[in-house]
């Protein structure tokens, strides 16, 4: 996807060039000046990952990459806004064609959409990097035992701590989360982008987390793209446990409740050990129901008939932006947000608590902490 980054921005700016820069009522120079400005919009990434960074975490101040999130995010919806236009334009020309060439040409809709790009963007940027709202939800698990009726899971996935969310969003994130008095905190991948190196004060925060029965991680695709085995290293430094292709049991008395977590399938590209649910449950108890890390929620239908009673994950951000949120439901076999019935499986694909700063902008799609009560019973 980074190798072809550039092309498709380059493809949307071209659209976005004639259908909104050069039919707008101003001369040649502003309209040129104009299309090299958004064109460097649409190419931030490769320039900041090639000069500043990676693509994954450019090193830039964080005002700088709010105002760059911003202009992207401007862009990206521009973008949206002429195509719902001229798809209803066309649509309408075909039934009159003085309404349809209004649509299409009208210099008040023109104008308007850049505004509306401007103002949407800068909304969406803020709700990107504010610290999430707590989301609660409840989840009945067939076969679990009365001692963990009520038992209290805090989720947090998709943290992407960095020049963006920096160590005091993560430590208001911690405090937020320790706030809940959770019986487990789980963390189901992307926790961080950069180097170990680069986000030591960053991640430093995810220390304090604390609940009853610890915190439990397992790594997302970010993990691998700059040093999975150190980032592995430094989280548990931190005092989580990751949990790579395996699990934990936690007792109230005689009775039990598995957690266990998978990596990530961007570990086949790295080298390192793919996912293997086999080796994650080997040695359980027959009956323990099991809690599922895994940071994407594909697989869930394998995962179902496996005997997972509830898989918890993250990686969608929840499409981000509600309408273009389908387009990330069908890239991940139809998860997309929020609660599914996979079986007897309960899948939750959480919005995320943070996200990468590459697209930092989200527009009904809110973040979450999310509070998990399981509860014995069916669904």
């Amino acid at each position: 996807m980074g190798t072809m980054l550039p092309f498709v921005t380059g493809a949307i700016w071209l659209y976005v060039l004639g259908r909104f820069i050069w039919p707008l009522p101003c001369g040649i120079g502003a309209r040129l000046v104009l299309a090299l400005v958004v064109f460097l919009v649409a190419q931030y990434h490769w320039f900041t990952g090639r000069f500043f960074g990676t693509l994954a975490s450019p090193e830039l101040p964080q005002g700088v990459l709010i105002a760059l999130a911003w202009a992207f995010g401007a862009f990206l919806l521009l973008a949206l806004l002429l195509l719902l236009r001229d798809v209803a334009g066309g649509l309408t020309f075909l039934l009159s064609r003085g309404a349809g060439r209004a649509i299409l040409g009208g210099q008040g809709l023109h104008l308007s959409l850049g505004v509306l790009a401007l103002v949407l963007a800068a909304v969406g940027t803020w709700q990107a990097v504010r610290v999430p709202d707590v989301k609660d939800v409840t989840v009945p698990i067939p076969g679990l035992p009365q001692e963990f009726d009520g038992y209290r899971v805090v989720q947090l996935t998709d943290l992407h701590a960095s020049r963006l969310l920096t160590g005091a969003w993560i430590a208001a994130v911690v405090a937020k989360t320790n706030a809940l008095d959770a019986d487990l905190v789980v963390i189901t991948g992307d926790l961080a982008d950069g180097s170990p190196e680069a986000r030591a004060a960053d991640v430093r925060p995810l220390r304090d987390l604390r609940a009853r029965d610890g915190v439990l991680a397992v790594p997302g695709n970010h993990e691998y793209y700059a040093d999975y085995q150190r980032w592995m290293a430094a989280y548990r430094a931190q005092g989580l446990k990751m949990l790579e292709n395996e699990h934990v049991v936690i007792r109230r008395g005689d009775a039990a409740l598995a957690v266990a977590g998978l990596t990530d399938r961007q570990a086949r590209s790295f080298g390192q050990h793919r996912p293997d649910l086999d080796a994650a449950l080997e040695g359980l108890t027959p009956g323990t129901p099991v809690i599922l890390l895994v940071h994407r929620p594909g697989g869930a239908v394998q995962h179902a008939q496996a005997g997972v009673a509830l898989q918890l994950s993250g990686h969608t951000h929840g499409g981000q932006i509600l309408g273009p949120h389908l387009l990330t439901k069908w890239a991940n076999e139809g998860f997309v947000s929020g609660l599914y019935r996979v079986g007897a499986m309960t899948l939750y694909v959480s919005n995320g608590t943070g996200l990468w700063n590459g697209l930092a902008i989200r527009l009904g799609r809110p973040s979450e902490i999310t509070r998990i009560v399981l509860r014995s019973g069916n669904p």
